[in-house]
């Protein structure tokens, strides 16, 4: 199921990040603006999680479609099973970049679940993990399919995307501050704390594509429902 529709969220990263999008997006964009080096006449045009499309969220081909490009150096087939990242949100500059959102509301979901793909798709897995690994020069000796392989997967989506496609794409992490539905940090400073305990882990501290991945953090405080 690539397209995955969804309610109306009442709590967590989902709520904070359908609000922000579709009801106040100019706040979003106030904040990547310089991390992008959008001129004052340029914006971000989101295109999910829309209102309009049901909240929907996309995965496998329907991301790529949705973004409107195309893999011809190195397909998403050869690279990753199905059943790959559901995103959170996707977005496109005027200019054409790429933005693959990850939002997150609590500490807790920086750690994940490993993943559980079938044999034959966790070859793939593993093996698009490990060049990832190798290009970002990561001396790390754990196993990426393990405890953060949500945040592992998203690395390895940007380096097929920006790296072995030459596509403009970001990776945002979005970090809300003050989601007290969720017992989230009250700062931004809670969160780079975990934020560097996890890319030490990972030995992700300053790579190839670290200029391309960019952390944002929104406090909720400041949105406002519809």
């Amino acid at each position: 199921m690539p397209r995955i529709e969804q309610n109306k969220s009442s709590r967590g990263s989902q709520k904070w990040l359908q609000i922000l999008v579709n009801h106040q997006p100019e706040l979003l964009t106030s904040q990547l603006r310089p991390q992008l080096r959008l001129g004052a006449r340029e914006y971000i045009h989101w295109l999910s999680p829309l209102e309009n499309d049901q909240y929907a969220e996309y995965q496998d081909d329907e991301f790529i479609k949705k973004l409107d490009v195309n893999l011809g150096k190195r397909p998403l087939q050869s690279f990753w099973p199905k059943g790959g990242p559901v995103w959170d949100g996707l977005g496109v500059t005027d200019r054409g970049e790429l933005l693959l959102v990850e939002a997150k509301a609590h500490i807790g979901e920086l750690i994940s679940s490993p993943s559980k793909a079938s044999p034959p798709s966790m070859k793939k897995i593993y093996r698009s993990l490990e060049e990832t690994k190798q290009f970002l020069a990561s001396s790390s000796q754990i196993d990426w399919t393990s405890s953060f392989y949500q945040y592992t997967n998203r690395l390895a989506h940007l380096y097929l995307l920006r790296q072995l496609n030459e596509l403009p794409a970001y990776l945002i992490f979005l970090y809300f501050i003050n989601a007290t539905d969720v017992k989230g940090p009250n700062t931004r400073e809670e969160w780079k704390g975990a934020i560097i305990l996890l890319h030490s882990f990972l030995r992700v501290v300053k790579h190839k594509l670290s200029k391309y991945i960019i952390d944002v953090f929104i406090d909720v405080s400041k949105l406002k429902g519809p």
